[in-house]
């Protein structure tokens, strides 16, 4: 068998990371976000990517891309090989890491994240972070379709169980995340006694 080598690209070529995007937005095409304005799915990643690059400091390249990738497996018919030949292992390995087991029942999969995250490499725990914090404002700020308001509440606090495992691993990203933590909070208590 053959084996696929990637071509080197210097330091700054956007090449891998354009060709992340391009693979990710082709792999989620017809997935729309469970937001209340169906937002494309492609835009999560980006925003996951872009928290770790401009709040995290995150400029490593493996995480970026991961972070772009980091459903792909989970969501998509995307495979492992597919990952590996075209990124690489290192960034394989990071989108593992970010995969749940979608055959296991949906709480399992929840209590294993709260589980596991402590666990998680330091680049994974920095994608982990990020996508906590945009799923936290989403879930207050744009929530899905049907979520009654206690399933909205249960879910930003096991989100904060997930991130209490990560702490130590970006402070920055963290700081972001307990801000959006409370914002969330606020919102859906706002919510509750019925304020505007």
């Amino acid at each position: 068998m053959l084996k696929t080598m990637k071509p080197q690209h210097p330091q700054g070529d956007l090449t891998l990371f354009l060709q992340a995007l391009n693979f990710s937005a082709g792999k989620h095409r017809d997935q729309r976000r469970k937001d209340s304005a169906a937002s494309p799915y492609i835009n999560h990643p980006i925003e996951v990517a872009c928290l770790l690059w401009t709040v995290g400091g995150v400029h490593d390249e493996a995480a970026i891309l991961a972070a772009i990738l980091h459903d792909t497996i989970e969501d998509t018919d995307t495979t492992p090989e597919e990952i590996r030949t075209r990124f690489g292992d290192d960034v394989l390995g990071l989108v593992l890491e970010m995969s749940d087991d979608k055959s296991l029942p949906k709480q399992e999969r929840k209590r294993k994240q709260i589980v596991h995250s402590p666990r998680l490499s330091l680049r994974a725990k920095q994608i982990k972070l990020a996508d906590k914090i945009c799923n936290v404002h989403d879930i207050a700020f744009s929530p899905p379709e049907g979520w009654p308001l206690a399933r909205r509440i249960d879910y930003l606090q096991w989100a904060r169980e997930v991130i209490d495992g990560l702490r130590g691993a970006n402070a920055l990203l963290e700081e972001r995340f307990d801000e959006t933590l409370v914002l969330a909070r606020q919102k859906l208590a706002s919510e509750s006694d019925g304020s505007p």
